[in-house]
């Protein structure tokens, strides 16, 4: 019975050795991923970057990425629990395992192994170490030789002279060595490399396979890391041709985003192209996008399971020839013919030959128009020499159409449109192109992007557009009315004419010296309100007005010498001591310390010396501010002589005095500032004391963006968080703002919601949602990001002013650290910089759906707690582009899992 359960227990410890042994070095179904086999599963772990099947501490750019990559896919080396360690040491019966897998030899392994027992190898290592000593991998009497009495051979660290023998002698270049035994090499510390190893180190450097370390010294006793192994071996692969079961070798026929069809020798195989695929160039280690593969160029493929896991460019060149003519006709046999110095040729073409016209837009063979001068390009690939493309390079185009704008071009006279096909095009306007817009004739410079347009071309020319969807377009005018109730702008236009706008929720107020002006700010009169420059949308909503001059005069420093509230006349005396008197009505705009001015509030506070600042036209009152608080920048507080100075948005200096023995400064986040806390040039208020006399509270300007917790309506309440560090305030006293700036309820906000706040001091005036966006980048060039979303819609996003990338909690800058397939969340932080948070992902087999508990649960390993997840109606589940519903998910189908602070946003179906 002991002996059956102790045979029972060497059975077990010797199965578990092999799973762990074959996790660090085989291949398997998943060979660049980490696979955890049961009897029932196997997961796959993919890395944040997008690219599945990575391992997690090989970053994007790691020096041996090429070579790790390319390894992992053939099988010969493999990740343990979705880590590599690259910087690990190699042990002796490793390397040998590897050389073997290097040879493909996996299929020569002895069933029953005979290994010397002074040659002590872990029970998984014996066959491949007795195949070695067959293959004359390595000498047995050379390896007791040098193996200490109390060193394990097996688990002894190799060395790099050790492993130049391994790899010249899988190279079978041992004669080379022998032949180079008697030469030095010329490594300064050539005489510290043994006698028996100096041939294999100097074959090993001529066929760059390896180089010296720092001061040209070898270093022979040195340790060989995973990342430097799997280096040597990808480099040995050039000087071997082992025949690895999924190479293919050929030239790329077609190409399109998710599919790759190689031509080999006569035939065709066709690779899925997706998130696991990664690119290289033979004369490079530097990964590349898919964007840099081109059809007709030789590559090699690695394929696992149908998908291209590893694809190098051997040769960049494109394999075809082309030849250039004017086009003559078309037969009905689908032959081309071409007029050229020589006479008529002829070429045929096929369904898979691609058309395209001189603006790069596919068309189809009958749209060639006579005279043209078109280009034929052909593979030179095969004995066939098929046409591949034929590409207009000049000739008259005559049609009509639909399309956007995508850009208009004044000095080049210009016009780009994207058709209702896709397809871009560029043709000339000049003075006859008519422009219309509602029935309105309107100039070129009116036009705007993405503005959708009816358009004719004759002969290249534009002749007539009409915009049938505007997405915005400019008009200048006088400002003649502003309801904020009703909602509705009136201006005189430049014509002369009375026009009336509805305004859109939140609209842009710009007006010089004025930060964050609102309708307010604005002076609308019959005879001379603002001259502004007014933006509609393209429901003709007013979204910006500009202020680019104005009649009225902005007085400050007055004064109050009297107020007669029957015939409403204030007067003043002004900083040059003249009396002036002016007439307030019931249009002027009031403002002082309240929510809700009135005039019969103002005129209660019109006392003799009260300071005022007014803003008129002749003696009209457009707007009456009685100075309860001054708006700039922080200059300096002296207090000896208990002064604050601040700079007002005019340029001004102002020294405001305050009472008691330190300056009242409010400032969020700390709790008893001073004024060594308030940094020059930092945006402050100064609220004054009732008597206008003193700086009651010096209030300091501070975004802040947090994510909320919870909101509480009743109490105007909000509960946030930022940096790990959870807040608590009122919002009864700011404006709560929309993503798109409506106006919105607190209740309007949700948990895991990001929010742009604005403190006064420690009062929060402004709340605002922020945009986020959920999706995967297309592509990140330095200049621009762009990212599908999950409603499959593009946005590109401009990155040359910065930006910042989170990955993995670790924040970097510059867009350098995205690559195309990230899945990200895209959103402005509180100073209006872009921030890309890469999402984390897991990959696991699907398990069941629990629509009780609206939960997903997926496969995992007996100590992997982390298996269900809570999925909301925002989580798009989908395969490619084609959105599903998790009902129809099956148990065993591989899903991606991506998270966002933790919350499940996205399954997608591999």
């Amino acid at each position: 019975m002991s002996n059956k359960r102790s045979r029972k227990h060497q059975s077990r410890k010797a199965v578990s050795t092999m799973l762990v042994t074959a996790m660090c070095l085989s291949g398997g179904a998943a060979a660049f991923a980490d696979t955890t086999t049961t009897a029932a599963t196997t997961t796959t772990s993919v890395q944040s970057t997008g690219t599945a099947s990575i391992f997690s501490d090989v970053a994007n750019g790691y020096w041996a990425e090429k070579h790790i990559y390319k390894l992992a896919s053939q099988g010969i080396i493999l990740g343990d629990k979705g880590r590599f360690r690259p910087g690990d040491s190699i042990t002796q019966e490793e390397a040998v395992t590897l050389a073997l897998r290097f040879m493909n030899l996996d299929s020569k392994l002895p069933a029953a192994p005979v290994v010397p027992d002074q040659l002590k190898t872990g029970n998984y290592f014996k066959p491949y170490v007795a195949l070695a000593i067959q293959h004359e991998l390595i000498d047995q009497t050379e390896e007791l030789a040098t193996t200490g009495a109390k060193e394990t051979w097996g688990t002894k660290k190799a060395s790099r002279e050790w492993i130049a023998k391994i790899i010249v002698r899988a190279l079978g270049k041992e004669a080379d060595a022998k032949a180079a035994a008697s030469k030095a090499t010329a490594f300064a510390d050539n005489a510290k490399i043994s006698a028996g190893a100096r041939g294999f180190v100097t074959v090993a450097v001529d066929l760059g396979l390896t180089k010296g370390v720092d001061a040209n010294r070898f270093d022979p006793r040195g340790v060989v890391t995973r990342a430097q192994i799997a280096t040597f071996f990808s480099r040995a692969q050039a000087y071997l041709n082992p025949a690895y079961a999924g190479v293919y070798e050929g030239v790329i026929s077609e190409l399109t985003d998710s599919k790759l069809t190689l031509y080999m020798n006569g035939k065709t195989r066709s690779f899925v192209l997706d998130n696991r695929s990664v690119f290289f160039t033979s004369d490079s280690e530097t990964k590349k996008a898919k964007s840099d593969l081109k059809p007709y160029t030789k590559v090699t493929v690695i394929d696992k399971a149908g998908s291209a896991a590893y694809v190098e460019v051997t040769d960049p060149k494109q394999q075809v020839d082309s030849a250039e003519g004017t086009f003559a006709k078309i037969t009905g046999d689908n032959t081309i013919w071409l007029s050229t110095a020589s006479g008529y040729t002829s070429y045929g073409y096929d369904a898979g030959t691609q058309f395209i016209d001189q603006n790069g837009k596919v068309i189809t063979a009958a749209a060639l128009t006579a005279d043209s001068t078109i280009e034929i390009q052909r593979e030179t690939y095969s004995p066939d020499k098929k046409t591949v493309m034929v590409k207009v390079k000049s000739g008259l185009v005559n049609k009509s159409g639909t399309g956007t704008i995508q850009a208009v071009d004044l000095n080049s006279k210009t016009l780009t449109v994207k058709d209702a096909a896709g397809g871009v095009e560029q043709y000339k306007v000049d003075d006859s192109t008519i422009v219309r817009y509602q029935s309105q004739i309107i100039s070129l410079s009116e036009l705007k992007p993405n503005s959708a347009v009816k358009y004719t071309v004759k002969n290249n020319v534009f002749t007539s557009l009409e915009v049938t969807q505007s997405v915005e377009r400019t008009v200048r005018g006088m400002l003649v009315d502003v309801n904020g109730t009703s909602k509705l702008v009136t201006y005189k236009s430049s014509g002369g004419s009375l026009e009336a706008k509805f305004l859109a929720d939140k609209p842009t107020i710009l007006v010089d010296g004025i930060a964050d002006a609102g309708l307010s700010d604005l002076i609308a009169d019959p005879s001379a309100g603002d001259q502004v420059e007014i933006t509609l949308d393209a429901q003709e909503k007013v979204t910006r007005i500009q202020v680019l001059g104005r009649q009225s005069e902005l007085l400050n420093d007055l004064n109050v010498v009297s107020y007669d509230s029957k015939y409403k006349a204030l007067t003043v005396i002004n900083a040059q001591n003249k009396l002036e008197v002016y007439k307030l009505d019931d249009k002027t705009k009031l403002d002082y310390n309240t929510t809700q001015p009135t005039l019969s509030g103002a005129e209660y506070l019109l006392t003799k010396d009260r300071k005022i600042s007014i803003t008129h036209i002749g003696n009209r009152v457009l707007a009456l501010q009685i100075v309860y608080k001054y708006e700039g920048t922080y200059v300096s507080a002296n207090t000896s002589a208990k002064t604050v100075t601040i700079q007002l948005s005019g340029g001004k200096l102002l020294t405001l005095f305050y009472t008691g023995s330190i300056p009242p400064i409010e400032m969020y986040g700390i709790a008893n500032p001073s004024v060594l806390d308030i940094k020059a040039g930092s945006s402050v208020v100064a609220l004054l004391t009732p008597g206008q006399d003193a700086v009651q509270t010096l209030a300091v300007k501070t975004p802040v963006q947090f994510e909320v917790v919870s909101v509480d309506p009743y109490n105007n309440r909000i509960r946030v968080k930022s940096k790990g560090v959870t807040d608590e305030f009122y919002v009864d006293k700011a404006v709560l703002l929309g993503e798109n700036g409506q106006s919105i309820k607190l209740a309007d906000l949700t948990a895991g919601q990001f929010i742009n706040v604005v403190f006064h001091g420690r009062t929060a005036v402004s709340v605002q949602a922020v945009k986020q966006e959920l999706g995967k980048v297309l592509s990140s060039d330095g200049t621009s990001v762009t990212v599908k979303n999950y409603t499959g819609g593009t946005t590109s996003y401009s990155v040359a002013s910065g930006v910042k990338v989170v990955r993995n909690g670790v924040v970097s800058t510059g867009s350098s650290t995205l690559t195309a397939s990230d899945h990200v969340e895209v959103r402005k932080d509180e100073s209006g910089q872009l921030v890309f948070t890469v999402l984390n992902s897991i990959v696991r087999p699907f398990n069941y759906y629990n629509a009780s508990t609206k939960e997903v649960y997926v496969k995992h390993d007996f100590n992997d707690n982390n298996y269900r997840f809570v999925i909301t109606l925002e989580t798009y589940v989908h395969q490619g582009d084609t959105t599903l519903t998790v009902q129809s998910l099956k148990e065993n189908d591989n899903i991606v899992l991506y998270f966002n602070n933790d919350k499940l946003v996205e399954i997608e179906k591999q």
